[in-house]
C-alpha cells in the first residue's frame, strides 16, 4: 500500500479531527448542512483529504438503502463518518461519491485571527 502523505489545506474554513487536528475537509466544499449521522448533526461534503476508507458494507438509513464505506482519520485512526458507494433510491443518487463528517468528532482548525 505505501506510505500515504497527509494534505493539509490552506485558508480559513478548514476542519479537522477533534482528536488529533488533522486536516479532512474545507468549508467550500460542504455540500449540505442538513444532515443527521450516528453521533448528531453532520455535513455533506464533496470532497475530503487524509481518510482511511473500511469496507463497503450496505447499511439502511431514513432516505434508503446505501452501500456505504466508514472513513476515519489517517492520524489518529478515529471514526469520522462514511462515504456514499451506491445509492439504491434514484431521488438519493446525488450523495454518491460524496462524504459525511460527523459535526461531534471535527472542528474549526483554521480559526480566524481578526481582532
Amino acid at each position: 500500500m505505501g506510505y500515504m502523505h497527509k494534505v493539509f489545506l490552506s485558508g480559513k474554513g478548514v476542519y479537522g479531527c477533534s482528536s488529533c487536528e488533522t486536516h479532512l475537509a474545507k468549508r467550500d466544499d460542504i455540500t449540505s448542512r442538513h444532515y443527521t449521522g450516528q453521533y448528531g448533526r453532520a455535513v455533506l461534503l464533496s470532497n475530503v483529504v487524509n481518510v482511511i476508507y473500511g469496507e463497503e458494507e450496505k447499511r439502511a438509513m431514513t432516505t434508503g438503502v446505501h452501500i456505504v464505506r466508514d472513513i476515519s482519520c489517517m492520524g489518529c485512526k478515529k471514526y469520522v463518518g462514511w462515504t456514499y458507494i451506491k445509492a439504491y433510491v434514484p431521488e438519493q443518487r446525488f450523495k454518491e461519491g460524496q462524504f459525511i463528517l460527523e459535526r461531534e468528532i471535527i472542528h474549526d482548525v483554521s480559526r480566524d485571527w481578526d481582532y
